[in-house]
């Protein structure tokens, strides 16, 4: 049989009572009947890991390749699982490109950047160079990526700069590694060199020789895999970058002479562009209704709260933060609250102390703490 509106919104409400959703608020939004209590309103960026959201109940009426469809075929279930895509893609559409979420793989240490909380299986899978049997894994597996930082911009024209740029410094130093991090080096042999005095002596006999030349394959792509120190330093480098952009006026939207063909395409990509917005509004707000809670901007609220041309990190470990040598002065950092589940949480709050450290990453000195906790 198949499942009323209001039968719908009962099943929704259950889910509803079993999610933390302190978890997923931004705060409330007063209602515009002075009768009513203010409406929580959910954070866009976490809500699309819930299964309402992936698998979305189908109202009743809903046509299916030409009609009604008993909601447990197979084109129905094909149809759910489409719409859930397109509903994702509608939530991460509010804030495309103002956050970068950096996840690392616990045993390889390899890194990988996303726009959105939740890892997606072809954007993972795209930044895995292949160095080797066995360096790619044939699907993701979720349980193997931790999350490592994020990073929060005040433009989403800077932030997808800065995206363009994390991948592509991290696939130039694949493919064309700096030679000293695939030789083999004294260093590298006190690190590997076993404890048992037998194997350490066969271990000898067969790396002594190979002091200062190309390490074997399979030690090569762990060292090239190994991305954690790296990223860091490319954070920091390309923020660093992003200020001389800045002040070339890169995300002001100016440009110099364009052909009519070139303002032609730029008005039919502005067109479409709105169109497509439009259209996700929509499926945001019929969302909305099903819910029951509405799903504001995040524009100045909890981690997302930044002045103009700020950045802020947010780190799983904030002692991270030193494999970059300086930081900008525009950076502040926080730390990300502890989680059980694969997705980056939001950042930690402790009163009023959200911000660990900023500047060249000078902390707090005690006695500033002091007296500030004396004043209040």
């Amino acid at each position: 049989m198949r499942q009323t509106l209001s039968r719908i919104r009962v099943n929704i409400g259950r889910y509803l009572k079993k999610v933390n959703l302190d978890n997923f608020v931004l705060g409330k939004k007063p209602s515009a009947d002075p009768t009513k209590k203010p409406g929580w309103v959910l954070d866009p960026t976490k809500i699309p890991a819930w299964n309402i959201t992936r698998y979305p109940l189908l109202k009743p009426d809903t046509i299916i390749q030409g009609r009604v469809r008993d909601p447990r075929s197979n084109a129905a279930r094909e149809f759910q699982r489409q719409e859930g895509a397109r509903l994702r893609k509608a939530l991460n559409r509010i804030t495309h490109g103002r956050n970068i979420f950096v996840y690392s793989n616990m045993r390889t240490s390899q890194v990988v950047y996303s726009l959105t909380r939740s890892l997606e299986r072809n954007n993972v899978l795209s930044q895995l160079i292949y160095h080797g049997k066995k360096t790619v894994p044939a699907s993701l597996r979720k349980d193997m990526w931790v999350p490592y930082y994020s990073v929060h911009f005040d433009d989403a024209k800077v932030g997808l700069r800065a995206f363009h740029l994390l991948r592509e410094f991290s696939t130039q130093r694949q493919l064309s590694p700096p030679k000293e991090l695939v030789s083999t080096s004294q260093a590298w042999l006190d690190k590997r060199r076993p404890k048992e005095p037998e194997e350490a002596k066969k271990f000898d006999e067969e790396y002594e020789k190979r002091v200062g030349q190309l390490m074997k394959k399979r030690d090569r792509a762990r060292a090239v895999m190994n991305q954690k120190a790296t990223s860091v330093a490319d954070i920091a480098a390309i923020i660093a970058i992003q200020e001389e952009e800045i002040k070339n006026e890169f995300a002001s939207g100016k440009r110099g002479y364009m052909t009519r063909k070139a303002r032609q395409r730029r008005r039919q990509g502005r067109m479409a562009d709105q169109q497509a917005s439009e259209a996700a509004a929509k499926r945001v707000q019929e969302f909305e209704e099903l819910v029951g809670y509405k799903i504001g901007d995040i524009t100045g609220i909890k981690e997302y709260n930044l002045e103009p041309q700020q950045v802020k990190i947010l780190w799983n470990d904030i002692h991270d933060a030193q494999w970059a040598k300086t930081w900008p002065d525009r950076v502040s950092h926080g730390v990300l609250d502890l989680t059980h589940q694969h997705i980056i949480p939001g950042q930690k709050r402790d009163g009023n102390d959200d911000i660990l450290a900023e500047n060249a990453f000078a902390e707090g000195k005690p006695e500033v703490v002091e007296e500030q906790a004396t004043t209040q």
